[in-house]
């Protein structure tokens, strides 16, 4: 089994699932939604394509390796009548989240299907965004595609988290959050259930079902860590 490993970061990031009409929430990690819509895209599958129902059966994961600040965005929008003249502005509320970094992972028993994919995400059809069209991926949103399952190659993934978040914590280790698809990791302690299954894309028909997903824990080793030797005598400063 091949696992593909992607890095979400940069400024801003938008993960709705529970949006209506002038106010557009965020979640705090990224959907599966989202990340099939994003797949979608690279394999060039339209919106209204029945294939990117296949792309549900990806197995899929995120981790939070660097929670984001929420962001409320002032936005002024136009509404026109149908003839074509100006009929009033509004105010909507975005939001967004600010410096955060997921890693999610992506796989499938068919291995074939996930190079297919992975080659994709390389040289996308369309282009990819975070969350909104505003929001481009990084260059570097691509880590690797790696011979395991999920939980394995997560846990072997290095803490993606800036320098300056890592040193917030004094300890050599921190534990992250994932949250995943059924029966990816054993040691889940608890379910959720999520509006991001995907029906249709459709602009004018857009459905999303319910999924479980589960929440489990994984520990990595902080590089920025410094152990510190408090083993001395105050006395040797003294002197004789």
């Amino acid at each position: 089994m091949k696992t593909i490993l992607l890095k979400f970061a940069g400024p801003m990031q938008s993960w709705g699932t529970d949006s209506h009409f002038e106010t557009r929430h965020t979640d705090l990690y990224p959907a599966k939604s989202a990340v099939i819509g994003l797949i979608g895209a690279a394999l060039g599958i339209r919106r209204d394509d029945a294939a990117i129902k296949e792309l549900e059966k990806i197995k899929f994961a995120t981790r939070i390796d660097q929670e984001g600040s929420l962001l409320k965005d002032y936005h002024i929008a136009r509404k026109y009548k149908p003839g074509g003249d100006f009929d009033r502005t509004y105010v909507t509320e975005r939001y967004y989240l600010e410096d955060a970094v997921f890693v999610v992972a992506i796989s499938h028993e068919d291995d074939n299907l996930i190079e297919k994919i992975y080659e994709a995400l390389k040289r996308p059809y369309f282009q990819m965004f975070l969350g909104r069209r505003s929001i481009p991926v990084l260059a570097d949103f691509i880590l690797g595609n790696f011979d395991g399952d999920i939980s394995s190659i997560l846990g072997k993934c290095e803490w993606q988290a800036k320098d300056y978040y890592k040193k917030r914590y004094n300890k050599s280790q921190k534990a992250l959050d994932v949250y995943c698809d059924k029966g990816i990791f054993d040691n889940a302690d608890r379910e959720i259930l999520r509006q991001d299954k995907v029906i249709s894309f459709a602009k004018k028909n857009r459905q999303f079902s319910f999924r479980y997903e589960d929440h489990a824990k994984i520990y990595v080793k902080n590089s920025m860590f410094e152990d510190e030797d408090t083993n001395h005598n105050i006395f040797d400063l003294v002197g004789e």
